[in-house]
C-alpha cells in the first residue's frame, strides 16, 4: 500500500494536458475544486465525474496510475460515509436499531461527500500531480503569486520549498518501504500483535527515517549552497513559462467544462 502513494509521482507523457501550460492547470483545478464543493445533488456529481473522465481520457494516463491515487484514501472515504450516514438525520428514517438511526437525507449527504472527496483526490492527481513536473509547478506557482512581491512575500523560496516537499514524497515512501522491508526481516510486527506491540514496530520505522530524511535535507542545503543559490533575486529560467494560443483555447473549453455540472443540477432539480 506505501508504494502505490502517487502525490507528488509525474507520469511522462506527451498528452492536451501534459503540454498545457501548468499556471492555466493550477487555475483550473482551483476553479473545479470550487465547482465541486458548490455540488449538492447527485445529478451534479454524475457529471462532475464525467468531466474528470473526459479529463483522464484527454491526460491518457493509465487507469491503473489513477487508482493508484485513490487507493490510499479508501479508509478515509468510508469513514466519512459512515460518519455523514450514522450522524444526518434529515428526511424519511429507512432503518432504526437501538439509538442508530438511518434515514434518506443521511444516505443521500453520505454518498455526495465520499463522491467529493473522490473527485478532489482523482482531480488533483490527473490535473496536477501526474502531468506536471515539481518544477514546472514551482515556476507556476512563483508566476501566479508574482504580485504579491509588492508586499515583500518571498513568493519564489515559498515555491521552491512546495516544489521540493512535492519532489521529495516519492523518494521518502519507496524510503520507507525499504525500511519496512528491512526491519520486518530482523521480526518487527505491523499487522499482528497488539496496539502496543505495532507501536513499538512503527517507532523502528519513524526513527530510521526521521534520520534519513535530516540527512537528505542537509544534502540538498550543501548541494543548494555549493551551485551559489541566494534565493529568486536576479535569477533567470532555462525555460520560461509562455502562454501559447493553444492553452488559451484549452482554457476556455475546459473552463467551460467546469462550470456544466452546475448548469445541469440547476437545470435537472425539481424547482
Amino acid at each position: 500500500m506505501i508504494k502505490d502513494i502517487s502525490i507528488g509521482r509525474y507520469y511522462r507523457g506527451d498528452s492536451v494536458l501534459h503540454r498545457l501550460d501548468p499556471r492555466v492547470k493550477v487555475l483550473l483545478f482551483v476553479i473545479y475544486m470550487v465547482a465541486v464543493f458548490m455540488l449538492k445533488t447527485p445529478i451534479g456529481m454524475l457529471f462532475s465525474f464525467a468531466i474528470v473522465t473526459v479529463l483522464a481520457i484527454l491526460s491518457g494516463i493509465p487507469l491503473r496510475e489513477i487508482i493508484k491515487s485513490v487507493r490510499p484514501i479508501i479508509f478515509l472515504m468510508l469513514f466519512i460515509f459512515l460518519i455523514n450516514l450514522l450522524t444526518i438525520r434529515e428526511g424519511e428514517v429507512i432503518c432504526k436499531f437501538w439509538i442508530i438511526e438511518i434515514t434518506d437525507g443521511g444516505v443521500m449527504r453520505a454518498v455526495i461527500m465520499t463522491l467529493r472527496l473522490f473527485l478532489l483526490i482523482v482531480s488533483t492527481s490527473i490535473l496536477l500531480t501526474l502531468t506536471t513536473t515539481p518544477l514546472k509547478m514551482a515556476d507556476a506557482l512563483e508566476s501566479l503569486f508574482g504580485p504579491l512581491k509588492v508586499i515583500r512575500v518571498p513568493v519564489h523560496e515559498m515555491a521552491m520549498m512546495m516544489s521540493i516537499a512535492l519532489r521529495f514524497i516519492p523518494t521518502l515512501v519507496e524510503e520507507t518501504d525499504k525500511i519496512m522491508k528491512a526491519q520486518a526481516s530482523r521480526g518487527a510486527e505491523y499487522d499482528t500483535g497488539n496496539v502496543f506491540v505495532r507501536a513499538r514496530g512503527y517507532v523502528s520505522i519513524l526513527v530510521p527515517l526521521f534520520v534519513s530524511s535530516f540527512k537528505r535535507a542537509e544534502d540538498l542545503a550543501v548541494a543548494m549552497d555549493a551551485r551559489c543559490y541566494r534565493g529568486g533575486e536576479g535569477r533567470t529560467k532555462l525555460h520560461p513559462l509562455k502562454m501559447r494560443s493553444a492553452d488559451y483555447v484549452w482554457f476556455i473549453v475546459l473552463l467551460a467544462m467546469a462550470f456544466i455540472p452546475m448548469a445541469a443540477e440547476w437545470i435537472f432539480t425539481p424547482k
